[in-house]
């Protein structure tokens, strides 16, 4: 029960973190305006731990459901914007002259050019979103108590069941070992496959 929860709260917090991440690191590294004003904050936010950010969503949205996924998707969102953002940054500007020269311009561009080029830096930023995600969702779950691992973690540690907290310990580090291989590994082996280049 408490896996199936926790796996859950993980899953919609990331995605809305992919949702939101992903287009703002695109239109920051399109428009100046952006460069120069939430670029800047967000690289600022980003070294903030992200379980400073549960008693602010306490705040907001008192002690419920919406506080912890709150929690998540701040903890991936700072990763994968700029990821995004550098990623396209770091693209050869002979790639995007060539396209250009050949006459892809706006969304083609970046759907054929952009993009993908970007994809290796966006998946770094994506797996490394889902770290920082998966480590606030354990931390928000062990500070707001409610059903999931990291209630059953402290609740191992108020009984004193080390074989418990052990337990759950291990559970974790298999879901996130799990999420690793079956979802980045598999994308990074696709976009080496389909674009022929390196995502390590």
């Amino acid at each position: 029960m408490g896996v199936m929860i926790s796996v859950q709260r993980i899953i919609i917090g990331y995605v809305i973190s992919l949702l939101l991440g992903i287009p703002l690191g695109l239109l920051i590294s399109r428009f100046k305006i952006l460069d120069e004003t939430v670029a800047s904050l967000i690289a600022g936010l980003q070294v903030l731990p992200s379980i400073c950010w549960l008693p602010l969503a306490i705040l907001w949205f008192g002690l419920n459901e919406k506080a912890i996924q709150f929690v998540v998707v701040m903890g991936a969102f700072f990763s994968i914007v700029i990821a995004t953002d550098g990623g396209i940054r770091n693209i050869p500007p002979i790639y995007v002259r060539a396209a250009k020269t050949m006459g892809v311009r706006g969304f083609e561009l970046y759907r054929r050019v952009i993009l993908p080029a970007a994809l290796p830096s966006i998946i770094t930023g994506m797996k490394l979103g889902w770290s920082f995600a998966w480590r606030s969702l354990m931390a928000g779950e062990l500070l707001f108590v409610s059903v999931g691992l990291g209630q059953l973690l402290q609740t191992g540690r108020e009984l004193h069941d080390i074989a418990q907290v052990v337990a759950v310990m291990i559970m974790i580090a298999i879901i996130g070992l799990i999420f690793d291989r079956l979802i980045f590994t598999e994308l990074r082996k696709r976009v080496q496959l389909k674009w022929g280049i390196n995502s390590n």
